[in-house]
């Protein structure tokens, strides 16, 4: 407890020792959720297709020729976060401990695999570098704390949605139901905001897109929006107090218009393409973590 104590002390009094601390820390943790982002979706995707099979064959007795083999990516026995080590999809080389150095690994090979110079995706190297200066931010702003702590929890949680959801519009339960009952326990002594808050932005959170998903389909007959996007609602109001919830949707409104647009117009992207909400949920609720109480006091004494 002494060393701990200690520990505390001297990250309150060097604050940029603490934040360069947790800059190197977001790197390393932006590594590992680059696995995350890729390996998530694909043990979700065999485990939908293991139950698949099993009703199926249940009920029918046999399997269609579809079902029989495993797609490529679910030919390993073994297959989670940690196994198998993680192999160049190209020529299935190991890629080895200091090929795996955040972001100077990326550099030191030149963005190709060191085996059959395969280009890997600038986007492993941004994701780790994203999270490191999300965190330093983090830091810099919370101070060595348990709200520092919890916060970057969100952080890390919003990083790893934001990319699942853009990839595969999916916004798993194994992340958003944890986040969402953290944030409850979190505000049992009110850390951001009063447990009532929290309980009703929760509930607030997700009946509000839950009803306008409703209404989007009982007009027009299509699904506008996943359940994901709900739960993810739920735990930025648990968190943060249904007071803050208008902001986040308005928000996240703008920046996905935003983004939208830009998409199609530098990209050419049909906007007949259905889009991810979740990552712009997650955006807004990060602005609005850090910002919101300033963009709604400007609002009402600026503009009104």
């Amino acid at each position: 407890m002494q060393t701990t104590n200690n520990l505390l002390y001297y990250f309150q009094n060097n604050p940029d020792y603490l934040i360069g601390v947790v800059f190197l820390f977001g790197l390393i943790f932006g590594s590992f959720f680059n696995v995350v982002i890729y390996r998530t979706p694909l043990m979700l995707f065999k485990d939908w297709l293991k139950n698949t099979r099993e009703f199926i064959e249940e009920i029918y007795g046999s399997l269609p020729k579809e079902l029989e083999e495993d797609p490529k990516d679910f030919k390993s026995g073994t297959f989670n976060l940690a196994t198998p080590n993680s192999t160049c999809p190209k020529c299935g080389h190991e890629i080895k401990w200091y090929e795996n150095i955040p972001v100077i690994s990326y550099l030191f090979l030149r963005g190709k695999c060191s085996n059959c110079k395969t280009g890997i995706s600038i986007r492993y190297p941004a994701v780790e570098l994203a999270t490191g200066i999300l965190s330093a931010f983090v830091t810099y702003k919370l101070g060595a704390s348990v709200e520092m702590l919890a916060i970057l929890v969100l952080t890390w949680s919003f990083v790893c949605l934001t990319m699942i959801d853009y990839d595969h519009h999916i916004l798993p339960d194994q992340i958003t139901l944890p986040l969402l009952w953290l944030g409850l326990l979190l505000n049992i002594n009110a850390m951001f905001v009063p447990l009532e808050s929290a309980v009703i932005g929760a509930a607030a959170g997700y009946l509000s897109l839950w009803s306008i998903y409703q209404l989007f389909k009982l007009v027009t007959g299509k699904e506008g929006m996943g359940f994901g996007d709900f739960k993810l609602l739920a735990a930025l109001g648990a968190w943060m107090g249904w007071e803050v919830l208008p902001l986040i949707i308005l928000l996240s409104s703008l920046v996905g218009s935003v983004i939208g647009i830009s998409f199609i117009l530098i990209k050419g992207r049909d906007k007949n393409i259905p889009f991810a909400f979740g990552p712009y949920l997650a955006i807004a609720g990060w602005i609005s973590f850090f910002w919101g109480d300033a963009i709604i006091h400007y609002y009402k004494y600026q503009i009104l």
